[in-house]
């Protein structure tokens, strides 16, 4: 693998001054490819993978797609462009690691794994990207989003060869999370946690029980609460569409692969619920007002706003919702 030239990290705003790549986000005007599996990329059909990180070593590994272009960017921060980026700018090393980096762009992006080691990777990344839990200086941290992930990748992407190598040695930064994902697959495991699959729907449903309390967890290298975390829910189903029950505790969600341009098996299209929302909430004896986010946000979800317990009988909720799925038309097409 010979580039034509050495790519380079330019903050976004700058980098769309002058011809450049942008990885794992948007383009702008003078973007001259896209490598990014984002909805209408405009990235080249051969280049096209599930994560951007595929993608981005499609384009080292095929000359015909290479730019003699410097600046390379993106505009967001997370796992999977965090270490696009790192194979841009430095693509001898990242070769040598191509599947874990593969699959921990899975786990950030996606919440699935195939080693422990790529969501060890994943949660390291997200632990120093969170201020609340980053041994990162203060100054790691702007107020400004755009500053934030100046910051954030001038300061992880040398550290994404140490971290991916050396995983052991950030245990403090990985232990707390992935001791909930522990908790949680032997818990599905024992039938604590119980999946359902209702294939038709397209949807799993997963039963926490009700003594279960919501814990942090990171998706996007974003600081989340959950019941159960996500990776034991994903890695056992390939549904798309994700519910849960705890109690009276109902929620429902869309995985972000129905975001994006997912190549291997593409889940079912996104059906909006604004309606079903509107259902829910007339049934309610409470008060609790039912939202749904949006098919464009990138993992939607359904759930009552006003009140963490909701009245509607947890299986009657599954069968709305289900109906829903099954009969609602398609409102999202992310595809080129």
């Amino acid at each position: 693998m010979t580039l034509p030239i050495r790519h380079r990290y330019l903050p976004y705003a700058e980098a769309a001054k002058v011809d450049n790549i942008v990885v794992d986000g948007g383009s702008n005007d003078r973007t001259v490819l896209a490598l990014s599996h984002w909805p209408k990329s405009g990235t080249p059909k051969p280049l096209k993978a599930d994560t951007s990180v595929e993608i981005v070593f499609r384009y080292l590994d095929d000359s015909a797609f290479h730019q003699s272009v410097e600046a390379v960017s993106n505009d967001h921060f997370d796992e999977d462009g965090l270490i696009a980026l790192f194979i841009m700018v430095e693509p001898e090393a990242a070769l040598s690691l191509r599947d874990l980096l593969i699959d921990t762009a899975h786990a950030g992006d996606f919440a699935t794994y195939r080693s422990r080691q790529a969501a060890r990777i994943a949660f390291t990344l997200s632990t120093l990207a969170d201020r609340k839990t980053s041994p990162l200086p203060r100054e790691a941290f702007p107020a400004a989003y755009p500053d934030y992930c100046i910051e954030m990748y001038r300061r992880l992407v040398p550290m994404i060869a140490e971290i991916a190598t050396e995983t052991e040695r950030f245990r403090d930064l990985w232990a707390d999370e992935d001791a909930l994902l522990e908790q949680s697959e032997r818990a599905i495991e024992k039938g604590e946690i119980t999946l359902e699959e209702l294939a038709d729907a397209g949807l799993v449903v997963a039963r926490i029980p009700s003594s279960w309390q919501e814990r942090p967890a990171h998706r996007f290298a974003q600081d989340r609460r959950v019941l159960c975390h996500p990776m034991a829910i994903h890695n056992r189903s390939h549904l798309n569409r994700v519910a849960t029950v705890c109690g009276r505790q109902l929620w429902f969600g869309y995985r972000y692969e129905s975001w994006v341009q997912v190549v291997n098996d593409p889940p079912p299209e996104r059906v909006d619920l604004k309606a079903l929302a509107a259902e829910l909430t007339g049934r309610e004896s409470n008060g609790a007002t039912w939202k749904f986010d949006g098919v464009e946000q990138i993992t939607p979800a359904l759930y009552p706003t006003d009140a963490a317990q909701s009245t509607i009988d947890a299986d009657r909720f599954v069968e709305l919702l289900s109906e829903a799925l099954r009969t609602g038309a398609p409102a999202w097409d992310p595809y080129d």
